[in-house]
């Protein structure tokens, strides 16, 4: 049974416990939110950290201990039909969504000379076109009071290096700035996070020491520094904050 006085939030991309999506759908259920989320386990299958066995049955069992009503749903958003298929079995089984917070990424390290096609496509369909679907999908459904409505995606200054996933969170930018504008009518709001180096897993000794010499407060970030963030900005507080893309990286240089 989902509690009418919940709202509902859809997190994308919360496919390990020790992921950012996992921290924001921790924090913003202590602060009373129901979860959906969405993962892609072959994602995780083809990356170096590989599948976290039980991930999506973890965090929902961690969500539902603070009271939250939870939807875990598969996707692979680089599917155009998966976005409209989330959102109808998010509202099937918890209502209407309130907030949209998208932690979704592919993420492969390439440069401009090795970059493949396909690799730079994917990198598009799913940082980039799923985002828009997504916002779109939001837009279309939402049916909240005015002025209750966000929209959030996460972003990265990752370029060199890092050509398909850097240029894809740059087109990942505009577009959920935009939303701040074309979908004020309904009292949307749409900012960007850009949360710094956070180690989930993902750095190697060399980037680590290196993230951490680079922050003035000689440390890396958490899942929970950005969790802190985007539940201030899903609350009524964080209103005013609006088509901003926000630098919660800790001083990093």
């Amino acid at each position: 049974m989902t509690d009418p006085s919940r709202p509902v939030v859809l997190i994308t991309g919360v496919g390990r416990t020790v992921g950012i999506g996992a921290g924001i759908a921790r924090q913003l259920a202590v602060s009373g939110w129901d979860i959906a989320f969405s993962y892609w386990l072959p994602y995780d299958e083809r990356m170096a950290w590989g599948i976290e066995a039980g991930a999506a049955e973890a965090i929902s069992a961690a969500l539902a201990a603070e009271g939250a009503a939870v939807a875990a749903i598969e996707a692979d958003l680089a599917d155009t039909s998966a976005p409209a298929a989330i959102f109808d079995e998010v509202e099937r089984r918890l209502g209407p969504v309130t907030a949209l917070v998208m932690c979704h990424a592919e993420s492969v390290d390439s440069t401009i000379l090795d970059t493949t096609i396909d690799s730079f496509d994917r990198h598009f369909a799913v940082n980039a076109r799923a985002t828009w679907l997504l916002i779109r999908e939001h837009g279309r459904r939402f049916r909240g009071a005015h002025g209750a409505g966000r929209i959030i995606a996460l972003t990265s200054d990752h370029t060199v290096g890092n050509l398909p996933y850097g240029a894809s969170k740059g087109a990942l930018d505009r577009i959920t700035l935009a939303a701040a504008h074309e979908l004020a009518h309904l009292g949307i709001s749409s900012n960007v996070v850009n949360p710094g180096p956070i180690d989930t897993g993902w750095m190697s000794d060399p980037i680590r020491q290196s993230g951490i010499r680079q922050t003035p407060l000689g440390r890396l970030g958490t899942p929970q520094d950005t969790a802190h963030l985007v539940d201030f900005l899903c609350s009524p507080q964080g209103q005013w904050i609006n088509g901003q893309l926000l630098l919660s990286n800790g001083g990093f240089a």
